[in-house]
């Protein structure tokens, strides 16, 4: 399984890396980050050991037991990333060293997470998920409604917006998916010129189908599951 990961990682490592200079980028301007959910701790342990560095995790009951090993095995330097839904009764549990939360998908759960994180004397940083593709199974603010609570999310203590996130619909060409990171490559932008008080600088958007396309398009982050991991138990 370890070679096998590290095969892996080479393989995304240079396909994301091409898919940036094909763009103008430097491979360097985008994190990667090896989406770990369900998989076992040997896998992240085959990542890391392949010099992976950066993880993410659906679900915080998986998130913390992994966190765990992790440190129990001397892994402090993992960078933890909250993909996943925060349901509004676990924000709590939301609140610790991750590198990033993606996924804050209405005002309600920044709300809380502010509550959380002020009241243990922390600063989350977050990206505001966005449904770009207005699918009605997806999760997210609208561009709508990000334009108009932006400045009172911003103003909230205890988190940091660091810029937005969204997931494209699933399709066999990865071509579809390009409107769709552009148009929240656009509202970033936007939104920059119109909050300048607000660090816009993350778009975390792209999969394993997807993610070359989205690079091209501007992500700054991109989460690989399968293409590292193969298919998830």
């Amino acid at each position: 399984m370890a070679a096998e990961i590290a095969a892996n990682l080479a393989d995304v490592r240079t396909r994301l890396a091409a898919a940036a200079r094909r763009a103008g980028r430097q491979p360097d301007d985008v994190r990667l980050v090896a989406v770990s959910k369900t998989q076992p701790f040997a896998a992240i342990a085959a990542a890391w050991a392949a010099g992976q560095r950066e993880f993410g995790e659906n679900r915080l009951e998986e998130l913390w037991g992994k966190v765990a090993i992790a440190q129990a095995q001397g892994m402090d330097a993992i960078g933890w990333h909250m993909i996943g839904t925060i349901q509004s009764r676990k924000t709590a549990d939301a609140v610790g060293p991750f590198a990033l939360i993606h996924s804050v998908d209405r005002a309600k759960i920044a709300e809380r997470l502010s509550r959380d994180a002020t009241a243990r004397s922390q600063i989350m940083d977050i990206l505001l998920e966005v449904n770009v593709s207005g699918e009605s199974t997806k999760h997210g603010f609208t561009a709508d409604d990000v334009l108009q609570a932006a400045p009172a999310l911003a103003a909230l203590p205890g988190i940091r917006i660091q810029g937005l996130m969204t997931m494209a619909p699933l399709a066999d060409d990865a071509n579809t998916a390009r409107p769709v990171f552009r148009r929240l490559r656009q509202l970033r932008d936007f939104l920059a010129e119109q909050y300048v008080q607000i660090e816009w600088r993350h778009l975390s958007m792209g999969m394993t189908n997807d993610f070359e396309v989205a690079v091209e398009e501007g992500a700054t982050i991109v989460r690989i599951g399968s293409a590292i991991f193969g298919a998830r138990p």
